[in-house]
C-alpha cells in the first residue's frame, strides 16, 4: 500500500469515528464521501424571501461537502470537492468558500486537510462570509424575473470559480427546503438535550420528553402518559393540554397518539369529535338510543333526517316529525320548564344551557314556548279539528276556517249553528 493511500485510509477512519453517520458518509466504492454540515445560527436569526414580506425564524442552515481523494493526495494533489445544498448562498459567496478551501489546502500541502475543511465550514463559514440576520433568499420564481442583462451575467461568471457557477443557481423553491431542514435539526437538538421534568423532578433526554410547541414547556413522556390516560378516562379531552398552571397551550392529537394505547386514543378521538359537534349550533343527535348519530339540522325547519337509520324526527320534541302541528302537550310543558329555567339563570348559566342543548335548538324552543303562551292566552282550539282560532271582534258564533264547522266562542258548544250563549 502506498503512503498516500495509507494516509487516506487513516483520515477516513478517523472522520468516521469522530462524526455520526448522519454527518459523515463514506463512499463505499471509492476514496471519497460527503459531509453533511449543520450551521448553527445566532438566536433570533431570520430569513426573508426576496420580493415578499415573508419572514421566518431559523436556527440551522444546511451545507454539504462532497469530496473525492485522488491517488496523489495528500502528497501533491488536493481533494476534488463541491459544495452542495448551498442554494441559499450567492455565487460570490460560494466563490469565496471555494477559494478559501483551496488556500487551506495550499497552507497544509502534503498533510491531510479534510478535518480542517469540515471545522472551518462548521464553525467559521458564517463569520467568514459576513452572513447576518435577516438573510435574504431568492426563490426560483423571483430569479426568473431578474433585470440583469445576459452580458453582465456572463462577465460575472467569467470572474468566478467554475465550481461556484455550476452549483449556485437553485432549482425549485428554497424556503420550504430550508424550513424542513431547520425543523429536523431542531428535533435532533431537542432529543440530545437534557431536561428536568417539573412533575417527577427527574432529568431525562429530550427523546424521552414531550414539548408543547405553543409554550415550549417540557415534561417527561412517562408523566404525560399517565396524565393523558387520567384525563381521557374522565372525559376531559377539551381541557387536555399543558399541565403548567394557567398555561393555555393545547396538546395535538399526534402527541396523544404517541403516548397512549390504541384503545384509549380511539376513546379520545371519539370524545373530541363529540365535543366539537356539541358546540355546533346546527347539529343534533338522533333520539333513537340504538343510533345517536350526529344529524345536521335543516335550515328554517324543525325536520331532521338521520343519515344512519333514516329516522325523521322533530328538532324540538325529538319525537316523530309532525309537520306544522304543535309538539305534544307533555313536550310543550317540558319546554316551558326549560324556558323558565333558562330565563331565571344568569349569563354563565345561560352559556352552559346553550352548550348543553345547542344555541339554535334552545332559540327554537324559546320561540315555540312564547308562541304557545301567546296562543293559550289569545286563542281557542276549534272543538272539531283543534286548530287555534283568534277572535278579533263580532259575536260569539264562530266558523272554523279549517273545517267550516260552527261553534260558540264562549262555551265551545257545537250543538247547532243557531246556538248562542247568553251574557
Amino acid at each position: 500500500m502506498s503512503e498516500d493511500l495509507e494516509s487516506q485510509q487513516h483520515e477516513l477512519l478517523a472522520l468516521a469515528s469522530i462524526y455520526d453517520d448522519d454527518e459523515f458518509h463514506r463512499d463505499g466504492s471509492a476514496q471519497g464521501g460527503e459531509m453533511h454540515i449543520c450551521l448553527e445560527l445566532p438566536p433570533d436569526f431570520k430569513i426573508v424571501v426576496k420580493g415578499t414580506e415573508s419572514e421566518y425564524n431559523v436556527s440551522f442552515l444546511p451545507l454539504i461537502l462532497n469530496f473525492q481523494l485522488p491517488p496523489e493526495y495528500p502528497s501533491s494533489s488536493s481533494p476534488r470537492f463541491t459544495l452542495g445544498t448551498s442554494k441559499w448562498l450567492s455565487k460570490a459567496q460560494l466563490n469565496s468558500l471555494y477559494r478559501h478551501l483551496d488556500e487551506l489546502w495550499e497552507e497544509s500541502r502534503g498533510s491531510v486537510v479534510l478535518f480542517t475543511w469540515f471545522t472551518f465550514l462548521k464553525e467559521e463559514a458564517l463569520d467568514f462570509l459576513g452572513i447576518q440576520s435577516p438573510l435574504e433568499i431568492i426563490n426560483v420564481s423571483v430569479q426568473g424575473s431578474r433585470t440583469s442583462s445576459e452580458k453582465e451575467e456572463r462577465l460575472l461568471s467569467l470572474q468566478l470559480d467554475p465550481r461556484a457557477v455550476q452549483t449556485a443557481n437553485p432549482r425549485g423553491n428554497i424556503q420550504p427546503q430550508l424550513l424542513d431542514f431547520d425543523e429536523a435539526q431542531r428535533r435532533k437538538a431537542f432529543h440530545r438535550k437534557l431536561f428536568c421534568c417539573t412533575i417527577c423532578f427527574t432529568e431525562k433526554l429530550g427523546s424521552h420528553c414531550l414539548c408543547f410547541k405553543a409554550c415550549q414547556h417540557v415534561y417527561c413522556k412517562a408523566c404525560m402518559t399517565e396524565y393523558f390516560q387520567i384525563q381521557i378516562r374522565e372525559g376531559n379531552v377539551q381541557s387536555l393540554g399543558c399541565p403548567t398552571p394557567k398555561c393555555p397551550s393545547a396538546v395535538t392529537p399526534l402527541q396523544v397518539k404517541q403516548l397512549v394505547d390504541e384503545k384509549l386514543f380511539a376513546q379520545y378521538d371519539r370524545l373530541l369529535l363529540q365535543s366539537a359537534l356539541d358546540q355546533m349550533e346546527d347539529v343534533v343527535y338522533c333520539p333513537r338510543k340504538s343510533c345517536a348519530t350526529a344529524v345536521w339540522m335543516e335550515a328554517e325547519s324543525n325536520l331532521c333526517v338521520c343519515s344512519a337509520c333514516c329516522n325523521t324526527f322533530c328538532v324540538l320534541c325529538r319525537l316523530a316529525y309532525h309537520s306544522m302541528a304543535m309538539c305534544s302537550s307533555a313536550t310543550t310543558d317540558r319546554w316551558r320548564k326549560m324556558k323558565d329555567e333558562y330565563l331565571s339563570k344568569g349569563e354563565e348559566g345561560k352559556k352552559l344551557m346553550k352548550k348543553r342543548f345547542g344555541k339554535r335548538v334552545l332559540q327554537k324552543m324559546l320561540e315555540e314556548c312564547f308562541s304557545a303562551d301567546w296562543l293559550d292566552g289569545n286563542c281557542k282550539p276549534c272543538p272539531h279539528c283543534r286548530v287555534n282560532i283568534h277572535k278579533i271582534d263580532g259575536c260569539n258564533k264562530m266558523i272554523c276556517t279549517s273545517c267550516n264547522n260552527y261553534f260558540c266562542w264562549r262555551c265551545l258548544s257545537t250543538k247547532d249553528k243557531h246556538h248562542s250563549c247568553r251574557d
